[in-house]
Formats: structure tokens, C-alpha cells, sequence
């Protein structure tokens, strides 16, 4: 039985994608093997990689002078791939702390450059996000980097900031292709896939031409955009079947109407659990209104003590993976781009009835 799963990644894919995954299984193309066996040199899937870049452009509206890379070692490759190729050893990089993962990337960053902590939340429990015009961005900073939701705290920028000339890095792992995107506002966007892309494995890199090229002696080939990007991002085999279901993913969105399309959904269904959360007097969610996210909604019982039954009972209802993250604990449910509002609108029921009865 097929439950509604809100892990945090990897997470739910369409069904209509393992539908069709499960038929090409053993036969893809006509070819009498999988994809997983075929040459990623071949034609057949050159053709696939092609096809995955064109629809990537077309779904996320990415202009001309932007290459897109397909990397593997997920977003976290890229906390050093990023000051490598866009900084040297005394370059200033200007860096927001809004939660665990740009706190990762910060301590990544600096092995590689001079870091400097523009905005600082940590203060606030990672609840908050910087208000616009507040950053104390360095003078001739390399780059300013941000992670635009932090997965783990459920916290998100409802803003892009304003860096002027210096490029815009984002770390958009969890809220690529969710809604629409302004990508020309960015020098580098990067996201692992295992979010609203596909399944784990898969990093997708968007970074503006002039930004390549500039890799720093000894950084590693896999990690140099230009290299990765004048071999089609197979400079080694990439993960063939990721790609694969990728693409397939990436036709669903298209067929869902595209961003525009999922963005209202992705809204509708966030401010549906809001809704229930702040309707009651027995959950709570720690997140600022006003940056709350869509994509990681966390929430806390008023008697922690019921947290183990809480998600014992609703894993026997199938609802799957509520557990908040090991360093915040409570719960969280993740409402990425598969996930359907009858998901949702089950959630709010059980929890309508597990307050009912231990309110």
C-alpha cells in the first residue's frame, strides 16, 4: 500500500513516474536492457542528458548565458565547489547563517576563503530570516551566499536579496522548481535533486558563464565547472538511472501545468497545515510567520511526551516520516511537489483527532 510519505529526502516521487519507471524497467527504448545498463556515451542516452538540460531551460525559465551542470555529491559537494570556482584563498565571501545547512556550508567555505557572516540568526533559534536592507555585506566580496529554505528549521527567505554587482549564490536544494524563479537574479544556484527533482545522487548546478572558468589551481576536475561543463557533465559516469527519473519527473512537472501551476499548489497546501497548526492549542510551530516555509513545515506537541505515540499512530494511519530532524526533534512534514493536497488534508485530519483525544 502506497502511504503519503513527507520525509524530508529522500522524498515522495509522482507516482505516474514509478508507474512508468517500473514498465522501461527491464526494455528502455526498445533496447532490451535498463537504462542503468545502457552506455551513458551511447546515443540513446546522450539524447536522454540532452533532453533533461532542454526541459530543465524551458520548465525553470533559465535564460541564455547560464550553463547547467549535473554533478554528482549532492549540494554539500558544492559548499566547497562554490568558493573554489568563484574565489580564491584571499577572497572575501560574504555568507548568511539562517540554519543548520548554511551553517554547513559556512564551516566548508571557510577551508577555501575568508568568510564573512553578513547576517547572523542564530540568536533567534534559526526562526527568523534577515529583513531586507540589514545585511552587513563586505566591500568587493567574491560572492554572497544564502540557503533560501533551511530544511531542517523550516525557515524561508519570502525575499531574494539585493547584492548589487556581487553574484547571488543560493543553496535552493529544497525549493527548486516548487514556484516560479527569477533565475537571472542569481550568479549560481545549486540544488541537490532528491527534494522536488528526483532521487538522490544528482546535484543540478545553474551558473552564469562568466562565473566559469575561473577554478582555482588544484581544485578537483569534478568540482571545475568549465571542465564539467565542456564534457557535457560526464567528464565520469554520471548516474545514469538519476538522470533518468529526473527527466521523467521534470515531464510530469509539465504536464502539471509547470511552476506557475505547482507554485499555487505547493502555497495552497502549506498554508493548509499553517491553518491547523495555529488553529489549535496542542501544536505549535516555533517559525515567524512571516518566513515560514513551504516546502518543511515543523511543528511541536504540547505534551512532548506523546511525540512517540504521535508518530506511531500516524505511520499506522500511512502517514510516513514525520519525525523532525535528530538535532530540533518534534515533528516535520515536507510537502515537496509530489506530495498531493489529499496528503495533506489526511495529516490535518489525524491530527484533528489525535488532539481530540489526548488534548
Amino acid at each position: 500500500m502506497r502511504v503519503f510519505n513527507f520525509a524530508a529526502g529522500p522524498a515522495m516521487l509522482p507516482l505516474e513516474v514509478l508507474d512508468q519507471a517500473r514498465e522501461e524497467l527491464e526494455d528502455w527504448q526498445g533496447s532490451g536492457m535498463s537504462v542503468m545498463e545502457v552506455s551513458h556515451r551511447g546515443k540513446p542516452f546522450v539524447a536522454l542528458a540532452a533532453q533533461l538540460e532542454a526541459l530543465l531551460r524551458e520548465i525553470a525559465s533559465i535564460p541564455s548565458g547560464y550553463q547547467v551542470l549535473l554533478l554528482q555529491g549532492g549540494a554539500t559537494a558544492q559548499f566547497a565547489g562554490v568558493p573554489l570556482n568563484l574565489a580564491t584563498a584571499e577572497s572575501t565571501a560574504d555568507y548568511l547563517n539562517t540554519g543548520s545547512w548554511s551553517a554547513k556550508a559556512i564551516g566548508e567555505a571557510k577551508r577555501y576563503c575568508r568568510v564573512h557572516v553578513a547576517a547572523d540568526e542564530s540568536a533567534s533559534g534559526y526562526h527568523t530570516v534577515p529583513a531586507p536592507g540589514t545585511l552587513a555585506l563586505a566591500r568587493e566580496a567574491a560572492y554572497v551566499h544564502y540557503t533560501p529554505n533551511e530544511t531542517i528549521g523550516g525557515v524561508e527567505f519570502p525575499y531574494v536579496p539585493d547584492t548589487g554587482s556581487v553574484p547571488l549564490v543560493a543553496d535552493m536544494s529544497s525549493t527548486l522548481l516548487s514556484r516560479p524563479l527569477d533565475v537571472a537574479r542569481f550568479g549560481l544556484i545549486y540544488a541537490g535533486a532528491q527534494k522536488n527533482i528526483g532521487p538522490a545522487g544528482l546535484c543540478i548546478v545553474i551558473v552564469r558563464e562568466d562565473l566559469i572558468g575561473h577554478a582555482r589551481a588544484g581544485t578537483p576536475m569534478v568540482l571545475d565547472y568549465q571542465a564539467m561543463a565542456e564534457d557535457g557533465s560526464m567528464l565520469n559516469t554520471p548516474p545514469t538511472f538519476v538522470w533518468y527519473i529526473a527527466a521523467l519527473v521534470l515531464k510530469w512537472i509539465k504536464a502539471q501545468g509547470g511552476l506557475a501551476a505547482l507554485g499555487e499548489r505547493n502555497r495552497a497546501k502549506a498554508e493548509a497545515l499553517y491553518q491547523a497548526i495555529d488553529g489549535s492549542g496542542f501544536y505549535r510551530n516555533p517559525v515567524a510567520k512571516a518566513c515560514r516555509s513551504w516546502m518543511n513545515v515543523p511543528f511541536t506537541l504540547a505534551k512532548p511526551e506523546l511525540d512517540k505515540g504521535f508518530l506511531a499512530e500516524a505511520a499506522a494511519a500511512g502517514l510516513t516520516n514525520l519525525a523532525g530532524h535528530r538535532s530540533v526533534g518534534g515533528m516535520r512534514a515536507s510537502l515537496y511537489n509530489a506530495m498531493p493536497l489529499a496528503g495533506v488534508r489526511a495529516l490535518i485530519d489525524f491530527m484533528r483527532e489525535f488532539e481530540r483525544r489526548h488534548g
